[in-house]
C-alpha cells in the first residue's frame, strides 16, 4: 500500500486551505500592527524628546514616565487590535478590564495613591535629583523621583526608600531650589563690653569674606538683651552652593575675632540669693558637718 503525499496534500488544502488562508491573513495583519505599533512608540518618544528638550524643559524622570505611559499605551492599543483581528469580543473585554481596574483600584488603593503623588510630583517638580530637601521628619537628598517611591539619602549616607503620598499634603522645604539663602551668626557677648566694638569685628569680618552677596546687603545688627550677655547677629546672603562651608568656617571666624578684640562670650549664669532664715539654717548645717567630722 503506497503513500501519496500529492493526494494528501491536496485533500487536507481542500479541507483547512480558507482556514490556513485567514489564519495567514490574519497573522499578517497582526504583524503590520505590531510593527506600526513600534513605529509609533519610536515616532512618540522623538516628539517627546523634542518637547522636553524646547518649551516643557522636562528633566530626566518626567522623560521616563511620559515615556513609559505612550509604551503601555501603545501595546494596550495594539494587543485589543490584535484580538479584534482574531475574532475575540473586545467589547465584553474592554467592559471585563473595566470592572477588574476598579476592584483593584479599591484593593491598591494605597499604591494608587503613591502613583498618584508620583505623577503630581513629577509634573509640579518641587524638587528634582540633587536637592537637598526636609519634609515632615525626613531630611535628605533626593537621589531619584521614581513612580512609586522617592529615593533619598541622609547626610550620614543612608538610603531611604520613601513612598511618593509622604510628600502629598505636607510643607516640604527644598534647601536647593534657590540660588541663594540667608546666614544668621549670632555672638553673646558680656553687659560690660562695648556692643561699637563687637560691630567693627562683624564688619571687618564682612569685609573679609569676598563670598557674601552684595544684594541683599550684609548686616549686623543687636538681636536681644538675653539674661546673661547682649546677642549681637551677623546676617549675610551667600550662594547656595557654598553655604555651609561659609556658615562653618566664619563661625569658627566670629569666635576667634571676638576673643582677639578683647570682647567676653557671654555665658548662661544664674545667681542665687538665699534669706536671712536660709543662711542661718545653712551655717548650722555647715557648723553640724565639722562637728561630726571632728569626732571621726
Amino acid at each position: 500500500m503506497s503513500f501519496d503525499i500529492g493526494s494528501t496534500l491536496t485533500a487536507f488544502w481542500e479541507n483547512y486551505g480558507v482556514l490556513i488562508i485567514v489564519l495567514g491573513r490574519r497573522i499578517l495583519v497582526s504583524g503590520l500592527i505590531i510593527i506600526g505599533g513600534r513605529i509609533l512608540i519610536r515616532f512618540f518618544h522623538r516628539l517627546t524628546n523634542r518637547a522636553l528638550r524646547g518649551k516643557l524643559k522636562g528633566d530626566e524622570t518626567f522623560s521616563s514616565l511620559l515615556k513609559m505611559i505612550i509604551n503601555y499605551g501603545v501595546v494596550i492599543v495594539c494587543f485589543i487590535m490584535i484580538l479584534d483581528v482574531f475574532g475575540v469580543n473586545t467589547t465584553g473585554l474592554i467592559a471585563l478590564l473595566g470592572a477588574a481596574g476598579v476592584t483593584i483600584g479599591f484593593a491598591l488603593k494605597d499604591t494608587l495613591s503613591n502613583i498618584a503623588a508620583g505623577i503630581i510630583l513629577i509634573v509640579l517638580r518641587p524638587f528634582h535629583a540633587g536637592d537637598f530637601i526636609e519634609c515632615g521628619s525626613l531630611t535628605g537628598s533626593v537621589r531619584e523621583l521614581r513612580l512609586f517611591t522617592t529615593i533619598m539619602e541622609t547626610g550620614d549616607g543612608i538610603f531611604i526608600s520613601v513612598p511618593n503620598s509622604n510628600f502629598w499634603g505636607v510643607p516640604l522645604k527644598n534647601f536647593s531650589r534657590n540660588e541663594k539663602r540667608r546666614m544668621d551668626i549670632t555672638v553673646s557677648i558680656s553687659y560690660s563690653d562695648s556692643i561699637d566694638r563687637a560691630f567693627q569685628v562683624l564688619n571687618g569680618i564682612i569685609l573679609e569674606e569676598n563670598r557674601f552677596l552684595d544684594e541683599p546687603a550684609p548686616q549686623v545688627m543687636v538681636q536681644s538683651l538675653g539674661e546673661s550677655g547682649i546677642a549681637i547677629t551677623l546676617r549675610a546672603w551667600v550662594p547656595i552652593n557654598v553655604y555651609g562651608s561659609v556658615y562653618s568656617q566664619q563661625l569658627k571666624n566670629v569666635k576667634e575675632k571676638i576673643e582677639e578684640a578683647g570682647l567676653r562670650i557671654a555665658l548662661p549664669k544664674l545667681e542665687v540669693y538665699m534669706g536671712e532664715k536660709n543662711r542661718r539654717e545653712g551655717s548650722t548645717m555647715e557648723a553640724n558637718s565639722r562637728l561630726k567630722q571632728s569626732k571621726t
